[in-house]
């Protein structure tokens, strides 16, 4: 497999991720067991399930949702309607349905296709709709910004420079993204064919060299060669006579 492909399996696993948020979650937020524990740390013992209880009850009473003053709620909304944030959840839902749409064409058949898409955009808008991704992201501002907060950046983003923020920061996002993975990219490409002696196994990983002449290579045609010049006092040759 070659290093260049690297960016179409990267979005292929982000693909299955966005999909299946879950599977990215599996290895960072699964729960340890009471017999991991770090190195020179006693091990606590497990709470009891009824000590849980109260703590569980508690974190859901500090829930901000829970408790969230209608007018923050208003400004956040606010807000994400002058960002764009707010059609974040239906953009992503486009993607995927896309991406579903683009994979059953071709395992379904043209002519399930669209019995299989009406199925998938129903039961798929049932489980994650748009606005409960908007919900959920009112839920993640009110955590981090206070009421001021919000309204600080509602009067910036109403302004005639915070409206051109909203249009143009996208594009520079992609723009920087897209430059800074592809400088990465080099270094790392660079990095390993400095090491490819010493690893002779990583070189069919490498893309081809285009700095380096490639072997067998046919020659370059050759420049003509220049007639070299009568020596002084030298006749020059007689041209045929035109015949009559």
């Amino acid at each position: 497999m070659k290093l260049r492909l690297a960016p179409l399996v990267f979005t292929f696993v982000v693909l299955i991720f966005a999909v299946n948020p879950t599977l990215a979650q599996s290895s960072a937020d699964a729960p340890k067991t009471p017999g991991q524990h770090q190195p020179g740390v006693a091990s606590k013992p497990a709470p009891a399930a009824q000590a849980d209880a109260p703590n569980a009850a508690r974190t859901q009473s500090s829930d901000p949702a829970a408790k969230l003053d209608p007018a923050k709620d208003a400004a956040i909304r606010h807000l994400m309607d002058i960002t764009e944030v707010s059609n974040m959840g239906q953009n992503i839902q486009n993607y995927i349905t896309d991406q579903v749409q683009q994979v059953a064409g071709r395992a379904v058949g043209a002519g399930k296709v669209q019995k299989f898409m009406d199925t998938f955009s129903t039961q798929f808008n049932a489980s994650a709709s748009p606005g409960a991704v908007t919900d959920a992201m009112v839920t993640i501002y009110a955590k981090n910004f206070s009421l001021e907060d919000i309204q600080g950046l509602i009067q910036f983003y109403e302004t005639p420079l915070g409206k051109r923020v909203v249009k143009t920061l996208p594009e520079v996002s992609q723009q920087s993204q897209r430059m800074g993975v592809e400088m990465e990219q080099n270094a790392a490409i660079t990095v390993l064919r400095g090491m490819s002696n010493e690893y002779p196994e990583i070189k069919p990983m490498l893309p081809a060299d285009d700095a380096k002449p490639q072997e067998n290579a046919p020659a370059p045609n050759a420049a003509p060669v220049p007639k070299p010049a009568p020596a002084p006092g030298t006749p020059a040759s007689p041209k045929s006579a035109p015949q009559k």
